[in-house]
């Protein structure tokens, strides 16, 4: 593989072998964060990401007055002051980055203080929507001004005691509910979010582990402000969205069997194991137990004949992330596959219903792009192209795992943006190919 300042050159062919642990789950680590800086006393996150993601979160809280250090094992120490002991930002303001899980779930938080706060993002973040966070804590009597009503930057004039809420949330976003639960606890009634379908419940989970109660109906969940969070030692697993593109590199590369450790399979995230399941990936879950209150596995992954299938919006928010990856591997399966209901891809840190067509198709890829999803005939054979992953993440990760079974060399412009969340992908994808050598 051959690197220049500004992208990445795969080059085809090799199977995969060995096993690798894929980073901790950003999601987990950005909640650890933040219920550790609201408890009183002294937590410890134990496997956290250290990815610039996290780091803005854990930034956010430290400019908030929170300690937040790294001990000589890796794990991150936060001497939590409760639900009331944040200060002021000495310049009123916090950078997010790229993060919009520090932006949406800060703002929760921020709407329970008695000061103002600015909440800034860097080119992409500041054109991702945030009035899906704006209008419920608006509702709650939180001040918010924002760049044309819904874009960063946030200015926060907290309000406290907050107003509770019932809050419908248009859109299915473990995010916008966290956000809205988080400033729950600064009212003194019973706040309430409803979802049409589930998201992620990784707030709900950590809610209980730290001794908040909540009142959970189907698509329904309520908090009653107030309650005292617990001092914790989190153990982050690992992500299941990062673990996605070896998985399935494994699935689609002649030849390759990989073994992917302590995997959460959370069954709120675990959408993509489903799909590619029902697709005829021959995947294997070994060694279920629970870590940091998740269910955990390894998984065993080997070369697989795909066919395809249709992804309906039922299960769109237990696989969003995986889509780009979902959508590679599409590629390759026998048959029409069909996305519908992944509208929110185009709010993603791209657009990446138009980005994943564009470049794929680049490479071969039959693709058409609806409005909310996509249409992939295969399988195709893919070939070597230049593509970019338009600062994307997960974008730049799906185009190496299809370089990777293309007719010449692939070049990734931008490719160093793995870094918000697989610091070290570059690395393993190679360890893991080398290794068959």
């Amino acid at each position: 593989m051959t690197v220049s300042t500004s992208s990445r050159i795969v080059v085809p062919g090799g199977s995969l072998r060995g096993e690798t642990l894929p980073p901790p789950d950003k999601s987990i680590t950005h909640r650890a964060i933040i219920l550790s800086a609201l408890s009183t006393g002294t937590s410890r996150i134990i496997h956290p990401l250290a990815a610039d993601d996290c780091e803005r979160t854990a930034e956010a809280f430290r400019s908030l007055g929170i300690s937040v250090e790294r001990d000589r094992t890796g794990a991150w120490v936060v001497v939590g002051r409760g639900l009331y002991g944040l200060n002021e930002a000495p310049s009123q303001t916090i950078y997010c980055g790229n993060s919009g899980t520090t932006m949406r779930l800060v703002s929760g938080v921020l709407a329970g203080q008695p000061f103002e706060t600015k909440l800034m993002g860097d080119h992409s973040l500041s054109n991702r929507p945030m009035d899906r966070v704006a209008q419920p804590l608006r509702a709650m009597g939180a001040e918010i001004a924002a760049r044309d009503g819904k874009y960063a930057p946030l200015h926060i004039h907290g309000r406290r005691p907050l107003t509770p809420v019932d809050w419908k949330s248009p859109v299915p976003s473990a995010q916008v509910k966290s956000c809205v639960l988080l400033a729950g606890l600064y009212t003194e009634g019973i706040t309430s979010v409803e979802e049409t379908f589930k998201s992620r419940d990784h707030t709900e989970r950590m809610f209980s582990a730290a001794g908040i109660k909540l009142d959970i109906q189907g698509n329904r969940v309520a908090v009653r402000g107030g309650q005292t969070l617990t001092a914790q030692e989190w153990v982050v697993p690992s992500d299941i969205s990062s673990a996605a593109f070896p998985l399935v590199a494994a699935l689609i590369a002649p030849g390759s069997e990989i073994l992917l450790r302590n995997v959460d399979v959370n069954p709120t995230r675990d959408g993509l194991l489903e799909v590619l399941q029902a697709m005829g990936a021959n995947i294997k879950r070994e060694d279920i137990r629970v870590m940091g209150g998740e269910p955990v596995c390894d998984l065993v992954v080997k070369t697989s004949g795909l066919k395809a299938t249709r992804v309906d919006e039922e299960i769109i928010p237990r696989l969003l992330d995986e889509i780009p990856i979902l959508t590679v591997a599409a590629t390759q399966a026998e048959g029409v596959t069909e996305i519908r209901g992944a509208a929110e891809l185009r709010v993603k840190e791209s657009d990446r219903l138009a980005h994943v067509t564009s470049e794929l198709t680049k490479m071969g890829a039959r693709i058409q792009e609806l409005p909310d999803g996509l249409i992939i005939r295969g399988p195709t054979p893919l070939r070597g192209a230049e593509v970019d992953s338009f600062n994307d993440h997960r974008m730049a990760m799906a185009f190496a795992v299809a370089g990777l079974i293309a007719d010449g060399n692939t070049s990734i412009r931008n490719a160093d943006c793995v870094d918000i969340s697989f610091p070290t992908f570059w690395e393993e994808f190679e360890k893991l190919r080398v290794a068959t050598t």
